[in-house]
């Protein structure tokens, strides 16, 4: 038995401090809203993102962040990629260098084009980082639906020690030390996600969506080796995977996003009517401003800019996709 901190209590966080919690672990799940932790307390149930699913009494809830972290040996950081900054920041005074923290959130940080790991060894510089990605819905993991995921750190036993917490007969864990390549995958999806959300709305058919996941994961892929990551990382499943799940998906809060944007709503109305964080708009203009750096095109993730941030007409930005110049598929 393990205990662990899941710091961030929003859906991912109560599904994995769930997961954990069924398989023996003691756990500590932490929120900084009062509110939150009153209703989980209370109902030991998320009423509002995780409808149906109980929370034992074995699962200890808190708003005290010292509480939270102290004496665990392994730290969960389940908060949406813009707070994770601000809350690593917070946990310094907390942590140990004896501590595992693991990521379990998808982004990039815009300034400092940092993924979400890096952002967090960033503030807390000791101790040993993972990152944990894959294909893996909260509202699934939560009910025990089969799920893979992917852990990577640079140190395998690091890697593996968190394998072995996290995996049962419901939730199988891999490993990896390709960590740059499990965070850009897990990120850049998303924006892909939110295209493909967009072309639903417009009543394009299967034919547009295969085309904008096949392109899609080309244009990850590109930048990804671009950052120093592995090629086979993206076809695993912290890229293909996850990009299959996201841009399918009836939970998928970036699709859906994108889906009333294609109808017609604009930014503004779509993460209003979603009323949870959706990650590809964060990371849509890091990705563009990471592609300058490094000189790489990334055609999909642009046309989703100028549509989210510069008011271009989605059917617009299809035809741009489609009348682009006459390319091979297999050369960049």
């Amino acid at each position: 038995m393990s205990r662990i901190g899941v710091i961030g209590a929003g859906s991912w966080g109560t599904a994995l401090a769930v997961l954990l919690d069924n398989n023996g672990h003691d756990v500590t799940l932490w929120s900084v809203i009062e509110e939150e932790v009153e209703m989980l307390r209370t109902f030991r149930e998320h009423k509002r993102k995780l409808p149906g699913i109980h929370l034992n009494e074995s699962i200890k809830i808190t708003h005290d962040l010292k509480n939270a972290i102290r004496g665990k040996e392994l730290l969960v950081m389940a908060v949406p990629s813009k707070y994770v900054r601000t809350t690593a920041h917070s946990m310094v005074d907390y942590t140990s260098e004896e501590q595992i923290i693991v990521n379990a959130a998808k982004g990039l940080e815009d300034n400092t084009l940092f993924t979400l790991l890096q952002v967090i060894e960033d503030e807390i510089k000791s101790g040993s980082f993972a990152v944990l990605s894959g294909p893996s819905h909260a509202e699934e993991v939560a009910r025990e639906l089969p799920t893979t995921c992917v852990v990577g750190s640079e140190n395998q036993s690091v890697a593996e020690k968190v394998q072995d917490i996290f995996m049962n007969k419901t939730f199988r864990v891999y490993t990896s030390t390709d960590v740059i390549g499990i965070e850009m995958g897990g990120s850049l999806k998303n924006v892909i996600a939110l295209a493909a959300g967009i072309s639903d709305g417009l009543g394009y058919g299967d034919n547009t969506k295969a085309a904008l996941m096949t392109r899609g994961i080309t244009e990850i892929t590109r930048l990804g080796e671009a950052m120093g990551a592995k090629r086979e990382t993206f076809n695993g499943l912290s890229g293909i995977g996850d990009l299959i799940v996201t841009c399918t998906s009836r939970h998928s809060r970036n699709r859906k996003a994108g889906l009333l944007i294609g109808k017609g709503c604009s930014l503004e109305q779509a993460l209003e009517e979603v009323n949870m964080v959706v990650e590809g708009v964060y990371t849509a203009q890091a990705a563009i401003h990471m592609a300058k750096k490094v000189n790489v095109e990334l055609p999909i993730i642009q046309q989703v800019n100028d549509v989210l941030f510069h008011d271009k007409e989605p059917r617009s930005a299809v035809d741009e996709l489609m009348l682009r110049d006459k390319k091979e598929e297999h050369v960049d």
